[in-house]
């Protein structure tokens, strides 16, 4: 059998093919859904970003994931469902995993929860864990898709393992132009980054990953003070219990430097709430994810703004401090990602 671990290898990357770029009209979602179905991989809009999905009850088309991306295959994926019942036939869910779907679903909340005992889900898009990451999205588009697919999608992030996550189309083809068979093209989403995951696996709920849905939402709703699961890398040979738990991960070519005070010659600066840090006229390029200071609105541009100074070819992006408060959580994850260091 071909292990998890040496899949990415054996994969190799998959044979160019021409990526259709489809309207999310009823027509257009048909014919994504038929692709789904037939095991082809669709990039789609999200309320979060784009994914790129593929049937997740089918471990070949969930290879082609892996291939796409050129993603370790030890990282489990999410699995997108229509709506909770559809989530409850894949999952076990006890009282607070069942409390925080039916408050945050549709939404940016994905659940890790332990697999029922009729998980159709394969167990490469798990990583062969006994638990599974399941998420209702709350996009019209998403959901049409997903009904009309009638089966659970695996969909990490449409981009290639590690490089920006995509919020518009354009985006994914930047990527994946070549290597995956549509993308639907649903205009910019709203939210800007991945969704919160938090793991159900025990009595009190952790937070693996910081996302759409702010941590103090779900301390609000559970009564109870989240502990944080998700900051450190795996160890060596250990599966990460979700997506999105490389320490290096969400990162442009460009090297990212934060919490900068001041910009080096040559360096592009990534601003937020108007700051005007020293040597500012320096920057080969800025972007200010929001120069009112506003968390939602930074997180929204977040990726496309690494995305824009990466493309003006600078060495090193430099990102002025952010709030770690409500979403400057998840911001501050995702740019510490970006920032570790690559292998």
């Amino acid at each position: 059998m071909l292990g998890l671990r040496s899949l990415t290898t054996a994969a190799a990357f998959p044979a160019p093919r021409a990526t259709r770029r489809l309207a999310a009209d009823p027509e257009g979602i048909a014919q994504a859904a038929a692709l789904l179905r037939e095991g082809g991989l669709v990039a789609f809009p999200t309320e979060t970003v784009y994914g790129l999905g593929a049937d997740a009850t089918d471990a070949r088309a969930v290879a082609g994931i892996y291939a796409a991306k050129e993603r370790p295959s030890f990282n489990p994926l999410i699995s997108h469902v229509p709506d909770v019942d559809a989530a409850l036939a894949q999952g076990r869910f006890g009282p607070k995993a069942l409390a925080l779907a039916r408050a945050f679903w549709p939404g940016p909340l994905t659940l890790v929860v332990e697999k029922s005992a009729d998980c159709a889900v394969a167990d490469l898009a798990t990583a062969g864990l006994g638990s599974v990451a399941l998420r209702v999205p709350a996009h019209p588009v998403a959901r049409a898709l997903l009904a009309a697919t009638g089966r659970p999608v695996a969909a990490p992030s449409a981009n290639r393992s590690g490089r920006v996550s995509p919020t518009e189309a354009a985006h994914v083809l930047a990527d994946l132009d070549g290597r995956i068979d549509a993308v639907l093209d649903g205009g910019a989403t709203r939210v800007g980054l991945e969704s919160t995951i938090v793991s159900c696996l025990g009595d009190a709920p952790v937070l693996l990953r910081p996302g759409g849905v702010p941590r103090e939402a779900i301390e609000a709703l559970l009564g109870e003070t989240l502990a944080s699961g998700g900051h450190d890398a795996p160890e060596e040979g250990e599966a990460p219990l979700a997506p999105g738990m490389l320490a290096s991960h969400y990162a442009p070519r460009a090297r990212v430097r934060l919490d900068a005070v001041d910009i080096a010659p040559g360096e592009a600066a990534l601003l937020f709430g108007g700051a005007k840090p020293a040597g500012l006229e320096r920057a080969v390029a800025t972007r200010d994810l929001s120069p009112s200071g506003d968390l939602v609105e930074a997180a929204s541009g977040l990726f496309a703004a690494l995305r824009a100074l990466d493309a003006e070819g600078a060495a090193t992006i430099a990102v002025t401090p952010i709030p770690m408060t409500g979403l400057g959580e998840a911001i501050n994850d995702r740019l510490r990602r970006a920032a570790a260091p690559r292998g």
